[in-house]
């Protein structure tokens, strides 16, 4: 409602976007008068959480019973989790529209009965009465449901890396390197050839660990970004993402270093520098340890070792092929949609295309997909082996650093 929104959901906003969690407010895009708007739709569409402040003049406003309404249907169709807060209001009152809260109900006969529905259901669920919670301090109330919050995402991230073939236990040995529990600035760089997941490991490292920052920022691409767009504006989006400020603007490569250093320099980021293939990159965006506060930790993947001694890296490490078992239960997922073969040219077709791949994911990834594509997997086999492609490997070998893959729209 209007009477929170510069106060109660402005705190709680920026507390979650501390936390590098991405989060859509409604305020200055609606005007009154006006429908909500297809991008309101979409990011309610696309949340996974929606966080309801009930106040007092909450009922009052047709724009905020529309987004209850579609947020509540979200719930029911797509599982979509509700996370109210009644701010100054009886848990009761909103599930009845009595009292105060009832009392400015707009007067709009076709959209009163699913109002009243959206209203009861969500005052049904279980949430925060702020009046008894942490004697009514808003500061603690907004750190519980930032709590709640991480630790449902940290959930979701260890499942998925769990689904993933031999990610997991790269992620635990990144955060190793990291050492979290020393409370200095750590820059650890991982290298290895395209396709062996230097990125995929790096981004579940951010999704598990950036809730512990005060400012996060995942920069991808960066070789690619900096011929596309410089390193300017390279810097510009690291520090808007990590200080939380929009259009951030700086005039050259060298006022932003100074800016890094004096805007970041006593405040705790984490910041992934993804796919760098210049030392010029790394000198413009994370050129030394005093430019970030104590605990910060930067993570650097590059195809080219020799660019991690241009500036001062703490720790190396090579991302190592998969093994063989891994390698074959990905091949497996990709072309038969299970961790094993059940047929015999299924697993003759596994241990051909293992040793060819050379334990790169990527490759493993590709050539899964096309040859679980075929009915004629007997066929396949005897092409390829006897026409000498797959005996012809490792892909990871003299060849596999020149080779890349990238899906469409990607």
């Amino acid at each position: 409602g209007e009477d929170t929104r510069k106060s109660f959901v402005d705190h709680l906003y920026t507390a979650l976007h501390q936390k590098g969690i991405y989060t859509f407010k409604d305020d200055e895009r609606l005007e009154k008068g006006k429908a909500i708007s297809p991008e309101l739709l979409k990011a309610i569409e696309n949340a996974r959480f929606a966080v309801i402040v009930f106040s007092t003049n909450y009922a009052s406003s047709s724009w905020c019973l529309d987004e209850l309404v579609k947020i509540v249907e979200c719930k029911n169709s797509m599982g979509q989790t509700i996370l109210p807060v009644f701010y100054d209001v009886e848990p009761s009152n909103v599930r009845r529209q009595e009292g105060l809260f009832g009392e400015g109900f707009p007067k709009q006969e076709d959209k009163v009965l699913k109002w009243k529905a959206a209203l009861t259901e969500a005052g049904s669920i279980s949430g925060w009465d702020l009046r008894n919670t942490a004697n009514g301090h808003e500061s603690k109330c907004i750190q519980e449901i930032v709590g709640v919050i991480m630790s449902k995402l940290g959930d979701t991230v260890s499942s998925d890396v769990d689904n993933l073939v031999g990610v997991g236990c790269r992620v635990d040995k990144m955060i190793s390197l990291l050492a979290m529990g020393v409370e200095d600035v750590r820059i650890v760089g991982i290298y290895g050839v395209s396709g062996i997941g230097k990125t995929i490991i790096a981004k579940f490292t951010f999704d598990k660990i950036s809730n512990l920052f005060e400012g996060c920022s995942f920069l991808h691409e960066v070789g690619e970004s900096s011929k596309k767009s410089g390193r300017q504006s390279l810097q510009e989006k690291l520090l808007s993402e990590i200080l939380m400020e929009r259009d951030v603007k700086i005039k050259n490569v060298f006022e932003g270093i100074n800016v890094t250093k004096q805007r970041l320099r006593h405040k705790k980021v984490f910041v992934v520098l993804d796919d760098v293939d210049h030392a010029d990159q790394l000198e413009a965006l994370a050129g030394n340890h005093d430019w970030f506060g104590q605990g910060s930790r930067i993570i650097i993947t590059t195809r080219n070792k020799s660019l991690l001694y241009r500036i001062a890296v703490d720790v190396t490490d090579e991302v190592s092929t998969l093994n063989d078992n891994e390698a074959t239960q990905l091949f497996q997922l990709n072309a038969f949609k299970k961790s094993h073969a059940e047929e015999e040219y299924d697993d003759k077709l596994s241990y051909h295309v293992v040793k060819f791949a050379g334990g790169l994911p990527l490759a493993i990834k590709v050539l899964g997909s096309f040859l679980g594509d075929t009915d004629n997997t007997e066929g396949v086999l005897r092409k390829f082996t006897l026409g000498g492609l797959l005996s012809a490997g490792p892909w990871g070998g003299e060849g596999g650093a020149k080779w890349s893959y990238k899906p469409r729209g990607a």
